[in-house]
Protein backbone atom coordinates (compact mmCIF):
# COMPACT_ATOMS: atom_id res chain seq x y z
CA UNK A 1 0.00 0.00 0.00
CA UNK A 2 2.89 2.49 1.13
CA UNK A 3 4.42 1.57 -2.77
CA UNK A 4 1.11 2.67 -4.41
CA UNK A 5 1.22 6.10 -2.26
CA UNK A 6 4.85 6.20 -2.89
CA UNK A 7 4.34 5.63 -6.52
CA UNK A 8 1.04 8.34 -7.32
CA UNK A 9 3.16 10.67 -5.36
CA UNK A 10 6.31 10.38 -7.81
CA UNK A 11 3.77 10.62 -11.04
CA UNK A 12 2.11 13.64 -9.52
CA UNK A 13 6.23 15.01 -9.43
CA UNK A 14 6.87 13.83 -12.97
CA UNK A 15 3.84 15.82 -14.41
CA UNK A 16 4.98 18.89 -12.44
CA UNK A 17 8.62 18.04 -13.86
CA UNK A 18 7.21 18.22 -17.86
CA UNK A 19 4.74 20.75 -16.69
CA UNK A 20 6.98 23.19 -16.12
CA UNK A 21 9.01 23.25 -19.51
CA UNK A 22 8.03 25.60 -21.64
CA UNK A 23 6.91 28.23 -19.07
CA UNK A 24 8.50 31.72 -19.64
CA UNK A 25 10.62 32.80 -16.52
CA UNK A 26 9.03 36.12 -17.36
CA UNK A 27 6.01 34.83 -16.71
CA UNK A 28 3.44 34.07 -13.05
CA UNK A 29 5.40 31.28 -11.29
CA UNK A 30 2.15 29.52 -10.49
CA UNK A 31 0.98 26.88 -12.66
CA UNK A 32 -2.01 24.30 -12.63
CA UNK A 33 -0.57 20.95 -12.61
CA UNK A 34 -3.24 18.54 -14.52
CA UNK A 35 -1.84 15.12 -13.47
CA UNK A 36 -3.55 11.77 -14.72
CA UNK A 37 -5.99 10.19 -12.12
CA UNK A 38 -4.01 8.08 -9.36
CA UNK A 39 -5.09 5.04 -8.09
CA UNK A 40 -7.20 5.42 -4.74
CA UNK A 41 -5.89 3.58 -1.86
CA UNK A 42 -7.86 0.98 -0.75
CA UNK A 43 -8.84 1.66 2.79
CA UNK A 44 -12.23 -0.20 3.15
CA UNK A 45 -10.44 -2.71 5.41
CA UNK A 46 -8.25 -0.79 7.05
CA UNK A 47 -7.90 0.49 10.81
CA UNK A 48 -6.98 4.23 11.60
CA UNK A 49 -4.07 3.20 12.76
CA UNK A 50 -3.19 1.90 8.81
CA UNK A 51 -4.57 4.84 7.69
CA UNK A 52 -2.55 7.34 9.55
CA UNK A 53 0.42 5.35 8.38
CA UNK A 54 -0.40 5.68 4.90
CA UNK A 55 -0.71 9.74 5.22
CA UNK A 56 2.67 9.15 6.99
CA UNK A 57 4.50 7.41 4.12
CA UNK A 58 2.53 10.35 2.41
CA UNK A 59 4.16 13.16 3.62
CA UNK A 60 7.35 11.37 3.65
CA UNK A 61 7.54 10.76 -0.03
CA UNK A 62 6.72 14.06 -0.80
CA UNK A 63 8.87 16.03 1.29
CA UNK A 64 11.32 13.56 -0.16
CA UNK A 65 10.45 14.17 -3.83
CA UNK A 66 10.67 18.18 -3.08
CA UNK A 67 14.29 17.71 -1.71
CA UNK A 68 14.87 15.15 -4.97
CA UNK A 69 13.74 18.73 -6.75
CA UNK A 70 15.65 20.78 -5.52
CA UNK A 71 18.94 18.89 -5.42
CA UNK A 72 18.07 18.68 -9.19
CA UNK A 73 17.14 22.44 -10.20
CA UNK A 74 20.56 23.32 -8.09
CA UNK A 75 22.30 20.51 -10.29
CA UNK A 76 20.78 21.85 -13.42
CA UNK A 77 21.06 25.83 -12.50
CA UNK A 78 17.55 26.87 -12.63
CA UNK A 79 17.33 29.07 -10.29
CA UNK A 80 13.81 29.82 -10.97
CA UNK A 81 12.49 26.45 -10.58
CA UNK A 82 14.88 25.68 -7.73
CA UNK A 83 12.98 28.55 -6.08
CA UNK A 84 9.77 27.04 -6.71
CA UNK A 85 10.81 23.91 -4.67
CA UNK A 86 12.57 25.79 -2.25
CA UNK A 87 9.13 27.47 -1.13
CA UNK A 88 6.51 24.46 -1.79
CA UNK A 89 9.07 23.33 0.38
CA UNK A 90 9.25 25.69 3.12
CA UNK A 91 5.74 26.26 2.88
CA UNK A 92 5.44 22.18 4.05
CA UNK A 93 7.70 23.15 6.98
CA UNK A 94 5.13 25.75 8.00
CA UNK A 95 1.40 23.00 7.90
CA UNK A 96 0.91 22.11 11.10
CA UNK A 97 0.45 18.13 10.24
CA UNK A 98 -1.60 16.38 12.89
CA UNK A 99 -0.58 13.20 14.28
CA UNK A 100 -4.28 11.69 14.62
CA UNK A 101 -3.00 9.10 16.72
CA UNK A 102 -3.20 11.19 20.12
CA UNK A 103 -0.46 9.39 21.86
CA UNK A 104 -1.35 10.41 25.76
CA UNK A 105 -5.39 8.75 24.55
CA UNK A 106 -3.44 5.38 23.68
CA UNK A 107 -1.56 5.60 26.75
CA UNK A 108 -4.13 6.04 29.32
CA UNK A 109 -4.36 7.72 32.60
CA UNK A 110 -2.65 4.75 34.65
CA UNK A 111 1.22 4.75 33.23
CA UNK A 112 3.68 5.78 36.52
CA UNK A 113 6.68 7.71 36.01
CA UNK A 114 9.05 5.97 37.79
CA UNK A 115 12.06 4.26 36.19
CA UNK A 116 15.37 6.12 34.79
CA UNK A 117 15.83 4.89 31.39
CA UNK A 118 18.78 6.45 29.87
CA UNK A 119 17.37 6.50 26.59
CA UNK A 120 14.33 8.52 27.33
CA UNK A 121 16.55 10.84 29.45
CA UNK A 122 18.53 11.62 26.10
CA UNK A 123 15.31 11.86 24.00
CA UNK A 124 14.05 14.17 27.03
CA UNK A 125 17.26 16.60 26.69
CA UNK A 126 17.06 16.44 23.01
CA UNK A 127 13.14 18.05 23.55
CA UNK A 128 14.63 20.45 25.84
CA UNK A 129 16.80 21.64 23.81
CA UNK A 130 14.69 21.52 20.43
CA UNK A 131 12.21 23.60 22.61
CA UNK A 132 14.78 26.46 23.25
CA UNK A 133 16.21 26.58 20.34
CA UNK A 134 12.33 27.22 18.85
CA UNK A 135 11.77 29.96 21.03
CA UNK A 136 15.39 31.62 20.74
CA UNK A 137 14.04 34.82 18.65
CA UNK A 138 11.68 35.65 21.86
CA UNK A 139 9.62 37.14 19.03
CA UNK A 140 9.33 34.94 16.24
CA UNK A 141 8.49 31.12 17.35
CA UNK A 142 10.09 28.65 15.03
CA UNK A 143 7.31 25.99 14.77
CA UNK A 144 8.61 22.99 12.37
CA UNK A 145 11.31 22.91 15.37
CA UNK A 146 8.53 23.15 17.95
CA UNK A 147 7.19 20.18 16.30
CA UNK A 148 10.08 18.23 16.37
CA UNK A 149 10.43 18.50 19.58
CA UNK A 150 6.55 17.24 20.03
CA UNK A 151 7.21 14.68 18.03
CA UNK A 152 10.22 13.38 19.93
CA UNK A 153 7.68 14.22 23.06
CA UNK A 154 5.56 11.50 21.84
CA UNK A 155 8.27 9.44 20.76
CA UNK A 156 9.15 8.90 24.72
CA UNK A 157 5.81 8.23 26.08
CA UNK A 158 5.10 5.67 23.19
CA UNK A 159 8.82 3.80 23.06
CA UNK A 160 9.43 4.50 26.89
CA UNK A 161 5.89 4.06 28.81
CA UNK A 162 7.55 3.44 31.99
CA UNK A 163 10.40 6.07 31.85
CA UNK A 164 10.15 8.53 35.00
CA UNK A 165 10.66 11.37 32.00
CA UNK A 166 6.78 10.47 30.55
CA UNK A 167 5.06 13.34 32.81
CA UNK A 168 8.08 15.86 31.93
CA UNK A 169 7.58 15.02 27.80
CA UNK A 170 3.98 15.23 28.52
CA UNK A 171 4.01 18.76 30.11
CA UNK A 172 5.98 20.01 27.61
CA UNK A 173 3.87 18.28 24.80
CA UNK A 174 0.53 20.11 26.56
CA UNK A 175 2.75 23.43 26.18
CA UNK A 176 3.02 23.06 22.73
CA UNK A 177 -0.22 21.77 21.50
CA UNK A 178 -1.46 25.02 23.95
CA UNK A 179 0.93 27.45 21.71
CA UNK A 180 -0.95 26.02 18.26
CA UNK A 181 -4.05 26.38 19.90
CA UNK A 182 -5.34 23.10 20.21
CA UNK A 183 -6.68 23.18 23.80
CA UNK A 184 -8.56 19.86 23.77
CA UNK A 185 -5.42 18.12 23.13
CA UNK A 186 -3.44 20.33 25.33
CA UNK A 187 -5.50 19.52 28.60
CA UNK A 188 -5.05 15.60 27.89
CA UNK A 189 -1.46 15.95 28.20
CA UNK A 190 -1.80 18.49 31.30
CA UNK A 191 -4.04 15.84 32.52
CA UNK A 192 -1.70 13.01 31.88
CA UNK A 193 1.01 14.59 33.31
CA UNK A 194 -0.50 14.68 37.08
CA UNK A 195 -1.93 11.62 36.70
CA UNK A 196 1.02 9.88 35.51
CA UNK A 197 3.07 11.53 38.50
CA UNK A 198 0.60 12.53 40.98
CA UNK A 199 3.56 14.71 43.14
CA UNK A 200 4.96 16.68 39.88
CA UNK A 201 6.08 19.96 40.33
CA UNK A 202 4.59 21.09 37.25
CA UNK A 203 1.06 23.50 37.85
CA UNK A 204 -0.31 21.27 34.91
CA UNK A 205 -3.45 20.78 36.83
CA UNK A 206 -3.71 24.48 36.86
CA UNK A 207 -3.49 25.00 33.20
CA UNK A 208 -5.75 22.21 32.60
CA UNK A 209 -8.42 23.82 34.83
CA UNK A 210 -7.67 27.39 33.25
CA UNK A 211 -7.82 26.12 29.46
CA UNK A 212 -10.94 24.26 30.64
CA UNK A 213 -12.09 27.68 31.81
CA UNK A 214 -11.38 30.63 29.54
CA UNK A 215 -10.62 28.39 26.35
CA UNK A 216 -13.23 25.91 25.73
CA UNK A 217 -15.54 27.01 28.17
CA UNK A 218 -16.17 24.28 29.95
CA UNK A 219 -16.72 25.17 33.29
CA UNK A 220 -18.27 22.80 35.14
CA UNK A 221 -15.27 20.44 34.36
CA UNK A 222 -12.69 23.51 35.16
CA UNK A 223 -14.45 23.94 38.76
CA UNK A 224 -14.01 20.71 39.58
CA UNK A 225 -10.05 21.22 38.97
CA UNK A 226 -9.96 24.52 40.23
CA UNK A 227 -11.21 22.96 43.59
CA UNK A 228 -8.18 20.24 43.75
CA UNK A 229 -5.76 22.86 42.86
CA UNK A 230 -6.54 24.85 45.47
CA UNK A 231 -6.46 21.86 47.97
CA UNK A 232 -2.95 21.09 46.77
CA UNK A 233 -0.39 23.07 48.41
CA UNK A 234 2.28 21.92 45.73
CA UNK A 235 0.73 24.32 43.47
CA UNK A 236 2.34 27.40 43.73
CA UNK A 237 0.15 29.93 45.77
CA UNK A 238 -0.36 32.36 43.06
CA UNK A 239 -2.02 29.65 41.09
CA UNK A 240 -4.24 28.37 44.48
CA UNK A 241 -5.78 32.24 44.72
CA UNK A 242 -6.45 32.41 41.37
CA UNK A 243 -8.26 29.49 41.15
CA UNK A 244 -10.44 30.48 44.42
CA UNK A 245 -11.10 33.62 42.69
CA UNK A 246 -12.65 31.45 39.77
CA UNK A 247 -14.51 29.14 41.66
CA UNK A 248 -16.31 32.19 43.91
CA UNK A 249 -16.67 34.15 39.74
CA UNK A 250 -18.24 30.89 38.40
CA UNK A 251 -20.41 29.87 40.96
CA UNK A 252 -21.69 33.46 41.66
CA UNK A 253 -22.44 33.71 38.08
CA UNK A 254 -23.95 30.31 38.15
CA UNK A 255 -26.66 31.08 40.73
CA UNK A 256 -27.53 34.78 39.35
CA UNK A 257 -27.77 33.48 35.61
CA UNK A 258 -25.13 36.06 34.72
CA UNK A 259 -23.19 35.75 31.66
CA UNK A 260 -19.21 35.35 32.78
CA UNK A 261 -15.68 35.98 30.85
Amino acid sequence: MARTILTAVLLVLLNVLVGCKGIDSSGTKLMIVRSRPTPAVEVADAGETDIVEEVVNNRHAYRQGLELLVEHYTNMGDNMKLGWAKRELAALDRILQYNYIVEAGLAGPNLKASISIYAADVLYADVLNLEKKAKDLVIIVDEPMLLRALDKCNQLIREYPSSDKIDDAAYVAGRIYEHFKEYSIAVLYYQRTYQWDPETSYPAMFKAAYILDRRLHRRAEALELYGQVVENERISINYREFAEMRITEITTADESGEEIE
